[in-house]
């Protein structure tokens, strides 16, 4: 396993560093029933209706009106949403509230939850017990016991390459894994997440975890007010520290070795080109979710996330190219569509942003630099092709709108791009 109405424009705010992980644990003891591992073949008649009524109803949802471009006839996923990250408008979705299996898009309320309590520089020495209880099959970025990595290293293994030995070290550092699930379905409530319920902090298939397209969104956006989150989910290769050797003499070495991103809309594939203005998410894939997605891209200063989860059609990449098209008519849509619902703030949000409020929300995990390669970046036009292009944005530049900006229910602004840097 790997693992709209108008609104004021800004450009999204990205860097660079690393991907996410997946594993199995041992399931936590919650007060709320656990619901079925394998959803039916259907969605329920009714869903929750966070964020909109309509959002609650089976079937497409999506406001069709003159000069708004029909959606792709092809989409076959189970359940899809595309919102305007800024604003937090839903401008179309599918089964937005359908609780689904995850799979390692669930790392990204992991990383939400988990970043900010270590910083980037903090070393760790893996101990045997950090390893244990990991899925079968599970996705790993190469993580040796008895080895030192900071923080940070581990995080490019989550994030990149979808590590659940990466998430499973993180989480013995945050407690245990029972802990990290506790802290993940608390985050998960904050953020009026009503559908996730967590099992298994890296999204491997385990009874009753379960999460939906509308809940991935909120992760999503929520992570990207995070500097490290978005250095970390656009990053498109990094070097990962090896195993430490010993020559003839005694005298001990430890190499590198270079871990590509697994986000084909980010790092693209031998049948598919990286996306225009893509600036992450976190993919996944299990068995029983089948493939999962969630990605943002920017384009003319308008910032959209896509969720898709579990494609009927099993074609190679078909869950990035059934995203491609859904951002290609998010992006023709946005400013003609009237929204169907809404992306709602954390339920501190209102308190949180009020003037007064810490300036430095967008930072966590510490300071400190970073040795991978950065997304790259140019602003994208609407006539760019086929021109894979992704945002890029360098540490210490990131400056965050007024506090007061915010408007709860109507406006979760992102930070601005200060510059852009080109694809190396």
């Amino acid at each position: 396993m790997s693992a709209p109405q108008k609104t004021v424009r800004r450009p999204l705010v990205v860097t660079s560093a690393a991907l996410l992980s997946v594993s199995l644990t041992a399931p936590a003891a919650l007060a709320a029933p656990a619901p079925k591992t394998s959803p039916s073949a259907t969605p329920p008649a009714r869903m929750s209706a966070v964020g909109g009524a309509r959002l609650g109803l089976p079937g497409t949802q999506v406001n069709l009106a003159g000069g708004v471009p029909v959606l792709p006839k092809d989409l076959t996923a189970r359940s899809w949403i595309v919102a305007d990250a800024e604003s937090g408008q839903v401008l179309a979705a599918h089964n937005a509230h359908w609780r689904l299996p995850p799979a390692s898009t669930l790392k990204m309320l992991f990383a939400d939850t988990v970043l900010p309590k270590f910083p980037r520089d903090q070393k760790h020495k893996v101990a045997v017990t950090d390893l244990a209880g990991m899925g079968a099959g599970s996705s790993l970025v190469g993580i040796k016991e008895n080895e030192t990595y900071t923080v940070h290293d581990l995080w490019l293994g989550v994030f990149l390459r979808s590590g659940n030995d990466a998430v499973h070290v993180l989480s013995a550092m945050n407690g245990g894994v029972p802990q990290t699930v506790k802290d993940m379905n608390a985050h998960a409530a904050e953020l009026q997440a009503m559908d996730t319920h967590v099992v298994s902090p890296d999204g491997y298939d385990a009874d009753g975890q379960v999460s939906s397209a509308y809940d991935l969104t909120l992760f999503a956006r929520s992570g990207l007010q995070k500097k490290d989150f978005r250095e970390y989910c656009s990053t498109v290769r990094a070097s990962f520290p090896g195993e430490t050797t010993k020559d003839k003499k005694g005298k001990s070495t430890r190499g590198s070795f270079e871990i590509q991103n697994t986000n084909r809309l980010l790092s693209g594939d031998y049948d598919l080109s990286v996306y225009p203005g893509i600036a992450g998410v976190k993919n996944g894939n299990t068995t029983n979710a089948g493939a999962t997605f969630t990605g943002v891209a920017e384009r003319d200063g308008r910032v959209l996330l896509v969720t898709v989860m579990n494609p009927e059609k099993k074609e190679h990449n078909e869950v990035y190219r059934e995203s491609a098209k859904l951002f290609d008519w998010g992006f023709k849509a946005a400013g003609k569509v009237q929204p169907v619902g809404t992306l709602v703030p954390p339920k501190s949000a209102d308190a949180a942003t009020q003037p007064g409020a810490n300036s430095s929300a967008g930072q966590s995990g510490g300071a400190g630099g970073s040795s991978s390669r950065p997304v790259a970046g140019a602003s994208v036009k609407s006539g760019s092709g086929g021109m894979g292009i992704a945002l890029g944005i360098s540490a210490g530049v990131l400056v965050l709108l007024a506090a007061g900006a915010f408007l709860v229910n109507r406006r979760w602004p992102l930070p601005d791009l200060m510059r852009r840097r080109s694809r190396s």
